[in-house]
């Protein structure tokens, strides 16, 4: 094979494609970095990274609302939703200059424009077409990841015409600098509840329509009893098991339809109605598979229910030398998870074409921490209860609250708690969920020790520094075998 041909070829530079480009150039490979937008692909520019800035806004709005008396501030606030974005603008293109930066100091070859596999195999290497707006190239590589990510879910009966209905791109626009009087949101998953939040801080009536019986409904019950206590708080109108049959625009704003998500289809023409009006409707339903006009159907590789097929532990396609990471895989739809599978992706092309100092890898999902950045955060890792019925695990509950930690009580961050789920018979920790301060920081520590198998005694036997929010761990573990310092009492068991 002739050896000016890139080791390894890269479609979509988004947290799974950039971070797998760098690590394989770490290993002395030649890389192509395909990207047709932005380097950091959605998380860094449509998703995780612009909605953590415009959380950081509200979440100093809400401590000095609802703390700044207590603290010693004293001050009315004006609140400027135009400079949160530019501000959010700022950090976005500082990030993506950032990793710019990287590809280049790692002497990756990064092309602009639609990446597309046109023929090819592992023998003799792949050839790839890049189209941009004034030129097509073509490129060969020995191998090739996929990492096309998704975009937003476009529903056609919603009538999304990204001016006064939504999708979460286009609300995180760099020029979306609005707060609407009456805001719209269908879905209660992570992204819905993520910008109620922020827009119910800046001064918008939200009202967040869900089809499901609850918001995002894969956490612990608690943990959704006390996000919801919070949005009735926050003035946020949550309401649950509605099926919406159609938004329409109007002539200042929108108008969404529902019935109840219980109603068999042939019975939702004479269904009791109900009408939301707003200034604007976002759209936060799920997102679809970046798979199209790729080259997928040209070398004949599967699909699996609109993803693309991989074999789980290697992330290898059918066709032998093309890996799939993150989103396209039909897999956990997380940036970090798009992340750690471009590790293994990398460590099993470049082994296969072998002179690199790799080893190959099998991945591991078995641990996986998530998070809501909502207000209070939400983190959780493991098993919830009802998946330990389901599994026949029989086990132990710790369950430690913020109210009840000096360091919370100091920075006025009492709402919340942590709870843990240990096996019975050994103690190892399962599962744990946290709302609350900092949540996501300390489900990361709890995940650390599942992965190395820890128990509860072992996570309470560490020393943690006092005063800090990490003793929710310390405590937390403790309870799991009744013997946390600063609670009264046992929780309930399952």
């Amino acid at each position: 094979m002739n050896d000016d041909i890139y080791d390894l070829a890269i479609i979509g530079a988004g947290p799974g494609g950039y971070h797998a480009a760098i690590r394989a150039a770490q290993y002395g490979a030649k890389i192509a970095l395909i990207e047709k937008e932005a380097l950091g692909g959605t998380c860094l520019n449509w998703g995780c990274i612009p909605t953590k800035a415009l959380y950081a806004s509200t979440k100093l709005i809400q401590q000095i609302r609802e703390h700044g008396d207590e603290f010693g501030i004293s001050c009315d606030l004006s609140l400027d939703f135009g400079k949160a974005v530019d501000r959010k603008n700022k950090i976005v293109q500082e990030l993506v200059e950032g990793i710019i930066s990287l590809q280049k100091s790692w002497k990756n070859d990064v092309f602009y424009g639609f990446g597309k596999i046109i023929g090819g195999n592992i023998d003799n290497g792949f050839d790839l077409s890049i189209e941009s707006e004034n030129d097509v190239k073509t490129i060969k590589a020995k191998r090739v990841i996929i990492a096309t990510g998704s975009s937003p879910k476009l529903i056609p009966n919603f009538n999304i015409d990204h001016q006064r209905i939504l999708t979460s791109s286009d609300i995180l626009h760099p020029n979306f600098k609005i707060v609407p009087r009456k805001l719209v949101i269908i879905g209660a998953g992570v992204i819905g509840c993520e910008f109620a939040n922020i827009f119910a801080t800046f001064g918008s009536k939200v009202t967040v329509l869900e089809y499901l019986p609850l918001p995002i409904a894969t956490e612990e019950p608690m943990i959704i009893r006390e996000i919801m206590n919070k949005f009735e708080n926050m003035g946020i109108e949550l309401l649950i098991s509605q099926n919406v049959l159609s938004i329409e625009k109007t002539e200042h704003g929108v108008k969404v339809t529902t019935c109840p998500a219980n109603i068999p289809k042939e019975e939702i023409e004479n269904a009791e109605k109900k009408v939301f009006e707003g200034d604007y409707c976002l759209i936060s339903v799920g997102r679809e598979k970046e798979i199209s006009n790729i080259g997928l159907e040209q070398l004949g590789i599967k699909l699996n229910r609109g993803s693309i097929y991989v074999t789980l532990e290697t992330l290898e396609t059918n066709i032998k030398g093309i890996y799939a990471i993150g989103d396209v895989t039909g897999g956990l739809m997380l940036a970090h998870v798009a992340r750690y599978e471009g590790d293994v992706a990398v460590a099993n092309a470049l082994y296969s074409i072998g002179g690199f100092k790799i080893k190959p890898m099998k991945t591991d999902y078995s641990v996986v921490p998530a998070t809501i950045f909502t207000s209070p955060n939400i983190g959780s890792v493991g098993l919830r209860r009802a998946d330990a019925k389901d599994k026949n695990i029989s086990i132990t509950m710790g369950r430690f609250t913020y109210a009840a930690l000096g360091k919370a009580k100091c920075m006025g961050e009492e709402e919340g708690f942590i709870m843990f789920l240990a096996n019975k018979e050994d103690g190892k920790i399962i599962g744990a969920s946290c709302i609350g301060a900092e949540a996501p920081e300390l489900i990361a520590e709890i995940a650390l020790g599942m992965k190395f198998g820890l128990s509860a005694h072992d996570i309470a036997s560490v020393i943690h520094s006092h005063p800090t929010i990490s003793e929710m761990v310390l405590e937390g573990a403790e309870d799991v075998f009744g013997m946390a310092i600063h609670r009264r009492g046992r929780p309930r068991l399952p």
